[in-house]
């Protein structure tokens, strides 16, 4: 769904918009797509809604906002104690980010603590996202997680990713440095412009959306859906010496697995290690955990993508 990645262009002098008013323009765009519309038409045995798009310079649909539009499309057909805690979906095609999208949701289920929904969301009459997602009611039970890695830096003491590409003249990179909702730091040499020579397959990055979202935890996971999309596949490309700007690279999400946890608040600062424990016949697997910045295991992600190479 990330689709195939663009070249930016050469660096030129001066700055560009102010961060902190373009990140307030950006966390606003987020909002707006993840208010859907009620959709007015003849009912089927599916709830309908609508979500706009947010254009981008590949006039393609980003991955993370389908899957994040999918589950709010799921949640509003859910009882409102019932939080998602778990989602898997396929990505079918590429979207077009000037063409609004269709959700149908299918009630598959209601028991006595577990909701399951089914989603497709659809441009031009065929399903773009194929996915399916777990609501449950608070419960108690065992409790342990993973700890978070520690002597990290802190992200205030790491570049935004405006300071690395601002001042390039490109309109990838313009919207990577100035239009994306979150706020993303990276602790490993970021691949954006040139790959890391030091080999490994990990990657790790602080991430939070620039403004303040309201309170709706369901929103706040939906968010984080959103952003688990931006970096993930990362710690492929880092296994293997490549950087986003790798001419002829071709890179797209195949699919998408996430669990939700705990408790998120996607406006606060949030730690997302990741890895990749395989890659083979054009694709690659990657894995993620997210923590919030007290070390709490909130969410963990899967993701297999589709990475070709010319030359290969």
């Amino acid at each position: 769904m990330s689709g195939q990645q663009q070249h930016p262009g050469s660096v030129t002098p001066g700055g560009g918009p102010d961060l902190q008013e373009s990140g307030r323009r950006a966390t606003e765009e987020l909002l707006k797509l993840l208010e859907l519309d009620d959709f007015d038409g003849i009912r089927t045995d599916e709830d309908i809604f609508v979500g706009r798009v947010h254009d981008q310079p590949r006039s393609r649909v980003f991955g993370g906002q389908v899957l994040a539009q999918s589950l709010m499309a799921a949640g509003r057909t859910v009882d409102a104690e019932r939080s998602v805690h778990s989602m898997h979906g396929y990505f079918l095609r590429a979207g077009d980010s000037h063409e609004p999208i269709t959700f149908g949701v299918q009630r598959l289920r209601d028991g006595r603590s577990f909701s399951a929904r089914r989603v497709h969301a659809y441009q031009g009459g065929v399903p773009i996202l194929s996915m399916i997602a777990s609501f449950q009611t608070p419960d108690d039970g065992v409790d342990h997680h993973e700890p978070a890695p520690t002597g990290l830096p802190d992200p205030e003491s790491l570049p935004t990713t405006a300071e690395l590409l601002g001042g390039i003249d490109h309109p990838v990179a313009r919207y990577w440095a100035y239009e994306r909702a979150f706020d993303i730091r990276h602790i490993d040499r970021p691949l954006y412009l040139t790959e890391d020579p030091q080999v490994s397959s990990t990657n790790a990055v602080w991430m939070k959306t620039f403004d303040r979202l309201p309170a709706d935890p369901a929103l706040h996971r939906a968010a984080l859906a959103y952003a688990s999309d931006y970096t993930l596949l990362e710690p492929i490309l880092r296994r293997h010496s490549l950087a986003w700007t790798r001419p002829g690279m071709s890179v797209a999400s195949l699919d998408h697995a996430m669990w939700w946890h705990r408790p998120v608040r996607a406006d606060e600062w949030l730690l997302y290690v990741q890895d990749s424990p395989s890659a083979q016949n054009s694709r690659g697997l990657a894995q993620g955990r997210i923590y919030s910045r007290d070390g709490v295991l909130v969410a963990s992600v899967a993701q297999e993508g589709m990475v070709r190479i010319p030359e290969l």
